[in-house]
C-alpha cells in the first residue's frame, strides 16, 4: 500500500476523538498549482492525440446526454427544472428548454450518467481501486459547455477548458487516499465538482486567485454517497457535480470569498475526504502527461457499472468463440477481487438501475441474447424469465488470482460449466473501450448513433453533431451546435 503525504490525524482507539495538526504544511501552495495550470494552459501547448482522444469522449457525452433526456431521470429533472429556473440561453441537451447555465448542468451532467454509459478514468497506482471509478465527462463536459455556449466561445477554447478540467478531476482522484472510496464517497460527484468548477473558471477567465477560490467553494459543495448506487440518485451526483462547479464560480464572479488552501488543508478536500493524500500523484503532474494520453480513459461499449467490461468483453468472446448458447449453461462462476464486489451490489436485479451494478444480470443477459445496449437494461427486458433464469446460475464470488492481480485493475474469472460436462474458461484483465482495447472515433459515432436511436433524435441532426464534434477545432462559436442538441 502507498504511504500517503500526510495524516494529520493522531491515531487513536476507534470511538475516541481525533485531533487535527492544523498547523501541518504539507502539500503547500497545492491549491495555487491547479489554479496556475487552470489559468495558464493554452490549446496550442495541448498534443495533437490528446485533442483526438478528447473529441471521442466529447462526442460520447452528447450521445449520452441525449439518450438520457429520455430516461426517466430525465422526465423527472425536467419537470424539477421548470418549476425552479428561470429562462437563460444554456441548452438542455434533448429538449427546448433554455435556462441558466447552472441548471443547464445540472440536467446535462445527469443524463451523461443517467445510463451509466459514460467514460471512466483509468488508475496508476495498485492500491487506487480503478482510479476511484470517477467518471470524467459527465461532471465536467456540462459545465465547459453550459459556459461556453453563453460566452460563444471557439471550438479550441472548448477543448482546453475540458481537457483542462478533466486533467484536474483524475489526478485530483488519483491522488485521493482509496479509503474516500471504499468508506462510500462517490469519486464523480467528488472530484468532479472540481473539474466542472476548473472548467468553467477557465472559459470565464478568472484569475489564479477566483479560480482557487472557486475550486475552494466546489469543494465545499462536493457530495455523494456510494449507497446510492442502483437507484436514480447515482446519477444525479454527476448533475449535481455539474451544476456545483457553475454555482461555485457564480458566486465568486459577485465577490464571494473562500480559503485559497483547499486542497492541501489539514481541514480541507483531501483530508476530510480520505485522510490523507499522495502528493506525487498531483503536483507537478497537471498535464504532465495528460490523463487522457496515459494511463488513459476507458469509453464504456455496456451501460452499466464499469467493473462489468472486463468480464463482459471475455464473456462475448468466449459466447461467439464455443457457440454457447444459453439452453446448454449449466453454471457460471465468476471471480474477481473484493473490491469489485462491493460495488456490484445487486444480485436478484429486478430494475435497470439496479441490474446496472450486477455482474450477474451482466453476464445473463449475454449468454441469453449475445448483447448488451440500452434496450437491454430496461425494466421490461429484465424481468423476463429468459435472463431471470440465467442470472441465477451466476455464482459470483471473490477469486484469490484476481484478488492478488491488484486493484488498479478490473480482473476477472470466468469459468462456464456446460451440461454436456465440458468447461469453458476465460480471463479478462482490460475492457473493449478501454487504452489497451480503444475505441476508434468512427465505432464511438455507432454507439452515439445507438443512443440517438434510443432518444428518437432525427438522423440528419445525429450526422451533423458527429462531423462537428470531429473538426471541433474549427468551430468559431460552439453555440451554434445547440441547434443539433436541442429539439
Amino acid at each position: 500500500m502507498h504511504n500517503y503525504t500526510f495524516k494529520i490525524y493522531r491515531e487513536n482507539e476507534v470511538g475516541k476523538a481525533y485531533t487535527p495538526n492544523i498547523k501541518s504544511d504539507k502539500g503547500k501552495n497545492l491549491t495555487k498549482y491547479v489554479a496556475a495550470f487552470v489559468k495558464k494552459n493554452k490549446y496550442s501547448s495541448i498534443p495533437k492525440n490528446v485533442v483526438e482522444l478528447a473529441k471521442k469522449h466529447i462526442l460520447d457525452g452528447f450521445g449520452l446526454a441525449l439518450s438520457g433526456s429520455v430516461a426517466r431521470t430525465g422526465e423527472y429533472l425536467f419537470k424539477h427544472i421548470k418549476q425552479n429556473s428561470a429562462k437563460g440561453r444554456a441548452t438542455v441537451i434533448g429538449s427546448k428548454m433554455k435556462v441558466t447555465s447552472r441548471f443547464a448542468a445540472l440536467a446535462n451532467g445527469t443524463g451523461i450518467h443517467s445510463d451509466d454509459y459514460d467514460d471512466t478514468q483509468l488508475a496508476v497506482l495498485k492500491d487506487r481501486v480503478y482510479g476511484l471509478l470517477t467518471h470524467p465527462t459527465a461532471p465536467c463536459l456540462p459545465s465547459a459547455y453550459a459556459e461556453g455556449e453563453l460566452k460563444k466561445i471557439s471550438g479550441k477554447e472548448f477543448l482546453n477548458a475540458f481537457l483542462v478540467g478533466v486533467d484536474v478531476e483524475c489526478k485530483v482522484s488519483e491522488a485521493m487516499s482509496p479509503r474516500h472510496y471504499q468508506h462510500g464517497f462517490h469519486s464523480t460527484s467528488t472530484c468532479g465538482t472540481l473539474a466542472a468548477a476548473a472548467a468553467a473558471a477557465k472559459i470565464r477567465g478568472y484569475n489564479v486567485s477566483q479560480i482557487q477560490q472557486s475550486l475552494a467553494i466546489a469543494a465545499t459543495l462536493s457530495a455523494g454517497l456510494r449507497e446510492n448506487f442502483g437507484t436514480m440518485t447515482k446519477p444525479l451526483h454527476a448533475g449535481r457535480a455539474a451544476e456545483s462547479g457553475v454555482v461555485a464560480c457564480d458566486l465568486v464572479g459577485l465577490g464571494w470569498t473562500a480559503t485559497d488552501k483547499i486542497l492541501e488543508s489539514p481541514r480541507g478536500f483531501f483530508q476530510a475526504h480520505g485522510g490523507g493524500y499522495n502528493l506525487s500523484s498531483i503536483k507537478g503532474q497537471l498535464g504532465r502527461p495528460w490523463t487522457f494520453s496515459k494511463p488513459g480513459i476507458s469509453i464504456k461499449p455496456h451501460p452499466c457499472g464499469s467493473l462489468t467490461h472486463p468480464g463482459m468483453t471475455k464473456m462475448l468472446e468466449l459466447i461467439h468463440k464455443h457457440n454457447i448458447k444459453p439452453q446448454d449453461v449449466l453454471k457460471v462462476d465468476v471471480g474477481t477481487n473484493h473490491n469489485m464486489q462491493n460495488a456490484l451490489i445487486h444480485h436478484r436485479p429486478t430494475n435497470e438501475f439496479q441490474a446496472k451494478f450486477s455482474m450477474e444480470y451482466s453476464m445473463a443477459i449475454l449468454l441469453v441474447q449475445r448483447r448488451a445496449y440500452i434496450p437491454e437494461y430496461q425494466d421490461k427486458r429484465i424481468n423476463k424469465p429468459d435472463v431471470q433464469n440465467m442470472l441465477r446460475k451466476i455464482n459470483f464470488y471473490k477469486n484469490k488470482v484476481a484478488e492478488k492481480a491488484g486493484y488498479d485493475k478490473m480482473t476477472t474469472i470466468i469459468d462456464i460449466y456446460l451440461k454436456n460436462g465440458k468447461k469453458i474458461s476465460g480471463r479478462g484483465d482490460f475492457g473493449k473501450g478501454s487504452p489497451m482495447i480503444p475505441m476508434s472515433y468512427d465505432e464511438v459515432a455507432d454507439k452515439f448513433l445507438g443512443c440517438c436511436e434510443f432518444a428518437k433524435w432525427p438522423m440528419k441532426k445525429a450526422k451533423a453533431i458527429i462531423e462537428s464534434v470531429k473538426n471541433l477545432e474549427k468551430i468559431r462559436d460552439i453555440s451554434k451546435l445547440s441547434k443539433l442538441l436541442s429539439k
